[in-house]
């Protein structure tokens, strides 16, 4: 069996392709769904399908874990996303692709809180920031070059599918070199046999760590799914906005590591209200400036480096505040605040500037900004549970 260090490069690599597909299905299935003919509302609607899978399966999460440990609940959710992707060029209909991104959601939900909690248990308190931003870097480099694959279109409609199907399965295959481990289990707890309770413990502690999984959902999905409309609105070139917008993400690669090594050494809190603090300013910019161009690629790059590496951070003050036989919890907790947040934010977005013509985007993602700023502010600093290494 492989070592811990070349353990935790496996599971970085199971992230990286699940961001990978995750980055390639959203544009990839919005430009075929488009050239059919399908409907905005609809393709929007058929693209929360991932995020619904997401939020199905995260309930149902915790005690497969506890019980099969890390390794076979990694293994299924790969195998359900890669099996997906393969899949996708059989029947090209609008609900079987819906379905298949519900499936994909499931699959990835469990890869990401079996490598997520793989991770924030066996990661020390001195570097778990670097390691959880590492896995939010890889993340972000796979969602980043997924969207490429859509050039393969101009080929093949299956294409894509299939080399994505084919890179996850090589990289899922190495988990099979991955001894299995399980979690700890709270065997004193009369609470240990209640998942509910087990939640509703993980949100009383750690409530306000879950507040950045979420803001980054609702930041990612309203600025791919809504900016778009808005800036064809202000005048903007559609290949311009389609250059733009990646800023954004490449502003979260140059930003992961050094705010996650940061928060190790100054406290997760701290960290989370400076980001908070300096994305607030550059999206407030972002609504001053949003006739500009040249200015909208600088702020969109800002506010990536800013508020880019939330998710990251969200997961290690969480890891911080909680016992480690919550951590099962609390991870999918994250994950439900983050599809929680990709499902509201466009629609939420969408509401409040139809029925605000006058309002610009960016202010809508300033207002959920300061209001994360001001609940992390106010609530006290939890007590935090050293874990043992």
């Amino acid at each position: 069996m492989v070592s811990v260090q070349k353990r935790f490069w496996i599971l970085i690599g199971l992230v990286t392709i699940s961001g990978f597909s995750q980055g390639m299905l959203l544009p990839l299935l919005a430009v075929i769904l488009e050239q059919n003919g399908t409907s905005t509302s609809l393709n929007g609607l058929h693209a929360t399908g991932i995020y619904i899978g997401i939020l199905v399966a995260s309930p149902f999460m915790e005690k497969p874990l506890q019980k099969v440990g890390y390794k076979p609940v990694i293994l299924i959710g790969g195998a359900l996303v890669c099996a997906s992707l393969a899949l996708f060029p059989i029947w090209e209909s609008l609900w079987f692709w819906f379905m298949l991104r519900i499936t994909i959601g499931i699959g990835d939900q469990m890869l990401h809180f079996g490598t997520q909690t793989w991770i924030t248990s066996t990661s020390s308190a001195q570097n778990r920031g670097r390691s959880i931003a590492f896995y939010g870097l890889f993340f972000s480099v796979g969602f980043t070059l997924g969207p490429l694959m859509t050039n393969l279109l101009s080929i093949h409609i299956a294409l894509p599918f299939i080399v994505s199907a084919c890179l996850s399965a090589t990289v899922w295959g190495t988990m099979w070199w991955v001894g299995n481990e399980w979690p700890e289990r709270e065997t004193t707890s009369a609470h240990a046999n209640s998942s509910l309770k087990r939640f509703a413990q993980a949100a009383r502690y750690a409530w306000v760590a879950f507040l950045p999984p979420l803001t980054y959902g609702f930041l990612e999905a309203t600025l791919h799914g809504i900016f778009p409309v808005y800036g064809m609105r202000l005048g903007h070139d559609v290949n311009m906005l389609s250059v733009i917008i990646p800023c954004f993400a490449a502003g979260s690669l140059l930003s992961q590591i050094p705010l996650g090594t940061l928060s190790d050494h100054i406290g997760r809190k701290k960290v989370i209200l400076m980001v908070v603090s300096l994305g607030s300013i550059a999206f407030l910019a972002a609504g001053w400036l949003e006739h500009s161009t040249v200015w909208l690629f600088i702020l969109f790059t800002f506010a990536g480096i800013c508020v880019g590496s939330l998710y990251s951070l969200g997961i290690s003050y969480m890891t911080d505040i909680l016992p480690r036989q919550l951590l099962p919890a609390g991870n999918i907790m994250c994950g439900m605040a983050f599809s929680i947040g990709s499902i509201a934010g466009p629609f939420l977005t969408g509401v409040l500037l139809d029925a605000i013509p006058g309002i610009s985007f960016f202010y809508v993602l300033v207002a959920l900004l300061l209001l994360v700023l001001t609940a992390t502010l106010l609530k006290s600093e939890p007590a935090v549970i050293e874990h043992e290494t």
